[in-house]
C-alpha cells in the first residue's frame, strides 16, 4: 500500500467527533491519556489496524479523555483506553478494552454491522 493510499488514525476533540460521526458511515474512536500504560500498549496495534483491508471503510479517530468529562471518568475508573464504535451518527458499543484481540473484535463487530437505510 502506498503512503497516498494509506489511512492514518485522526487526531480530534468533542466537537469534531460530532461531526465526524455524521460525515462518515463508520468511526471507531480510541479515548486515551497520555499517563496510561495501556493506551501506549495498544497504540501500535491501534495504527496496524487502521492498514488492514478488512477497516479500510472505518475512519479511526484518537481523542484525549482529559477533554471529555465522561471518558475522563470513565479512565480514572478503569485506567484503561476504551473504544467507542460508531454508525450513522449512532453509538453502537462502548468499552474500556486492554487486549489487543478485544479491540479487533469490537472492529469486527462494527464492520459487521449492517447498518440502516
Amino acid at each position: 500500500m502506498t503512503e497516498a493510499h494509506r489511512q492514518h488514525v485522526h487526531t480530534a476533540n468533542d466537537e469534531q467527533l460530532r461531526h465526524l460521526i455524521h460525515e462518515h458511515l463508520k468511526v471507531f474512536a480510541k479515548f486515551t491519556s497520555e499517563d496510561c500504560a495501556a493506551c501506549e500498549a495498544l497504540a501500535p496495534p491501534f495504527a496496524k489496524f487502521v492498514d488492514e483491508e478488512d477497516y479500510q471503510t472505518i475512519l479511526f479517530l484518537k481523542l484525549n479523555s482529559d477533554e471529555n468529562p465522561v471518558a475522563k471518568k470513565l479512565m480514572q475508573d478503569k485506567v484503561a483506553p476504551f473504544f467507542v464504535s460508531y454508525c450513522q451518527g449512532r453509538l453502537l458499543e462502548c468499552a474500556p478494552l486492554i487486549d489487543e484481540a478485544d479491540v479487533r473484535a469490537q472492529l469486527d463487530r462494527l464492520r459487521a454491522f449492517v447498518p440502516v437505510k
